[in-house]
């Protein structure tokens, strides 16, 4: 069993992991020896800070062993993905993969002998839809028919939502003037439009004011600010998405909870007092990162021994 995307994934192992979620956080000690003598590999292309740390020190955590493998010192560089990968699943228990193409990671589950799990790739970043699942739960008490407005621009963050949306009931609708086109999948889409859970909207104000929650992600990378050859495509990006900011004057008045699966851009796709808002829950969302990867190997591992 692996988890590439949340499209092969059944509504009730989702909701199992979001139900077993909970449970850890409330109670870590009873699954203290969980994974006593087994070992994570966390395969990274892609810098990280919330999926490392969830998966090395949840791996800690229950009792177990994480190793960290930046692919820059490794002989993933130099060698054929699909050997490598064959040679890692003799060592470990799990593979974490972080890649930057989603192709590198279906290989990757095709060669693997044990379970592999997407920390994220170009197209789909389950772990993170996982988390968010957790948190809204925690803050609502459910997920059936919760309104979620995604706002910024269509990436693999939104696309797990929409997945996430399908196994549990919750409606996105999606507020985004570009698409990444590494993002595209219309399969996902047109499944998602049929079961209602999913719309496209140019009416922010009007999305946001039928929304239990409201989400954004990132639209200006790093490297644009660290490299100047990239001053035309941010300047672009800022005259283009700027306009979708959550700031206070576009959430005044709405009761909604605040979502970023972080890093945040203070000042770009959120504002500062957006950011420290009381309706914001980034951090919690943060913190149940840790929370939902063990439950999430835990039940990769208790499938895969059956």
């Amino acid at each position: 069993m692996h988890l590439i995307t949340l499209k092969d994934w059944s509504n009730a192992g989702v909701m199992e992991v979001v139900e077993n979620s909970i449970a850890i956080k409330k109670h870590p000690g009873q699954y203290a020896d969980a994974m006593n003598g087994r070992s994570l590999a966390l395969l990274f292309q892609k810098t990280s800070t919330r999926t490392r740390c969830a998966g090395e020190v949840g791996m800690a955590q229950l009792g177990g062993h994480g190793m960290y493998l930046d692919w820059q010192t490794t002989n993933f560089t130099l060698a054929d993905l699909g050997d490598e990968i064959r040679v890692l699943s003799t060592y470990a228990d799990i593979i974490l993969a972080r890649f930057l193409k989603h192709a590198d990671v279906v290989r990757a589950a095709e060669c693997a002998t044990i379970p592999v799990i997407n920390g994220c790739c170009d197209r789909y970043h389950p772990t993170q839809a996982l988390g968010d699942l957790m948190t809204i739960q925690e803050k609502l008490g459910r997920l059936e028919g919760v309104k979620l407005t995604y706002v910024g621009v269509h990436n693999n963050v939104c696309n797990s939502l929409i997945a996430a949306g399908l196994n549990v009931g919750m409606e996105v609708t999606a507020v985004t003037p570009e698409i990444n086109p590494a993002a595209v999948d219309e399969p996902l889409f047109e499944d998602a439009r049929k079961a209602g859970c999913f719309a496209v909207s140019n009416q922010l104000q009007a999305s946001i004011a039928k929304s239990d929650v409201v989400y954004t992600d990132t639209w200006i990378d790093m490297e644009f600010f660290l490299d100047s050859g990239f001053k035309a495509e941010k300047e672009r990006r800022i005259q283009l998405f700027m306009p979708y900011q959550l700031n206070r004057e576009l959430l005044d008045g709405h009761d909604v909870l605040i979502m970023h699966c972080l890093a945040a851009h203070r000042g770009y796709e959120i504002s500062d007092d957006i950011m420290d808002d009381p309706r914001s829950i980034v951090f919690e969302q943060a913190e149940n990162r840790l929370h939902s990867m063990k439950a999430l190997m835990l039940k990769i591992l208790e499938t895969n021994n059956e």
